[in-house]
C-alpha cells in the first residue's frame, strides 16, 4: 500500500507559494514534481492543458485544486507535491479563490489510489481547511497527513428507516425489487467522474462512499470512479453518475441521470443528490 506521505517528501512541499494566475500556480506544483525527480517540465504543461480543455472541475472544494493529467511518459515515477500560496488565484470555478494546489503525477491509474483515498479522509474531516492552512513546516504538514484515519460519522438521521435496498426514482421499492436486482446484477452502482478518472474522481468517490454507509446502503451500492471516455462506456451499468459542472457538460445524455456537485468533500451536498436520485 502507498501512503501519503511516501509519496509527498518535504522537498515537494512549499507552504510560501506565489502566482499570479491558476496557470502560474499549477507550474510552481509541477516545478516541485520536476525538482524531486517525479516528473518533466512536459506533465506540467499537461497539467495545464487538462484544465484548458475541461475547465476548473479540479477545484473540488473551496480554495482547494488537485492539479493532474492522465499517465504518461512525462511521469517517471508516482509522486506528488503541495503548494500553498500567499495570495489565492481564480480558476474560474464556484470554489475559488484557491490558496491551496496538490498536484499528483502518476505513472498509472491504480498506484495512488490509497494515497487519494487517504488524503480525501483527510479533506473530509471537520476544521481540515483550517488546519492545512495553519501548518508551519513541510513536517507538521506530513505529520497531519501521516495521522490515524478519523473515527467512523454517525448515523445520519432516519438512517433506520433507510435500511434495506435503494431502489431508483421511478422503481417500485419492495422487498421483491431488493431480491431481483442483487441476485441478478449485484448491487447497484454510481459513478463518480472526472476527466482522467486518476484524481479528483477519487475524492467524490470517497464522500459519496462516506454518505452510503452513513446510511447503511454500503451493500446495495458501489462506487466506481472513472475518465470521462470510459463513463459513457460504464454508463448502462450504473444508475446515476455524480461528476462536476464541466465534466457534465462534456459528458451529456449518458442516459442515466447526472447530478453535478460543486464541492467534491461535501457529505450534506452528496447526501441531497442521493435523496434526489432515490427519492428519499
Amino acid at each position: 500500500m502507498t501512503s501519503l506521505v511516501d509519496l509527498l517528501p518535504s522537498e515537494a512541499i512549499d507552504l510560501h507559494g506565489s502566482a499570479t494566475d491558476w496557470r502560474a500556480g499549477i507550474a510552481a506544483a509541477g516545478e516541485l514534481l520536476v525538482a524531486t525527480g517525479v516528473a518533466t517540465g512536459e506533465y506540467t504543461a499537461e497539467m495545464i492543458r487538462n484544465v484548458e480543455e475541461n475547465g476548473p472541475y479540479i477545484v473540488i472544494t473551496p480554495g482547494f485544486a488537485f492539479a493532474h493529467a492522465r499517465p504518461s511518459p512525462a511521469v517517471n515515477r508516482t509522486g506528488m507535491s503541495w503548494v500553498r500560496l500567499s495570495e489565492p488565484v481564480a480558476f474560474g470555478s464556484p470554489n475559488d479563490p484557491v490558496d491551496l494546489i496538490v498536484a499528483l503525477a502518476a505513472t498509472d491509474a491504480e498506484v495512488h489510489t490509497d494515497a487519494m483515498a487517504a488524503l480525501a479522509k483527510v479533506l473530509l474531516e471537520p476544521g481540515a481547511d483550517q488546519v492545512l492552512r495553519a501548518v508551519g513546516t513541510p513536517g507538521q504538514l506530513r505529520a497531519l497527513l501521516a495521522g490515524p484515519p478519523p473515527e467512523p460519522a454517525a448515523a445520519a438521521p432516519g438512517a433506520a428507516a433507510a435500511s434495506g435496498a435503494p431502489a431508483a426514482k421511478g422503481e417500485t421499492h419492495t422487498a421483491a425489487t431488493h431480491s431481483t436486482a442483487r441476485t441478478k446484477s449485484g448491487p447497484l452502482k454510481i459513478l463518480t467522474v472526472c476527466g482522467n478518472g486518476v484524481g479528483t474522481s477519487l475524492f467524490l468517490k470517497s464522500t459519496l462512499e462516506q454518505v452510503l454507509d452513513r446510511w447503511h446502503w454500503t451493500p446495495y451500492i458501489t462506487v466506481e470512479a472513472t475518465d470521462t471516455i470510459s463513463a459513457k462506456g460504464k454508463a448502462g451499468e450504473a444508475v446515476a453518475v455524480l461528476t462536476s459542472g464541466e465534466i457534465a457538460k462534456t459528458l451529456g445524455d449518458v442516459g442515466i441521470p447526472v447530478r453535478v456537485i460543486e464541492n467534491f468533500t461535501s457529505a450534506s451536498e452528496v447526501d441531497q443528490a442521493l435523496r434526489e436520485l432515490f427519492d428519499v
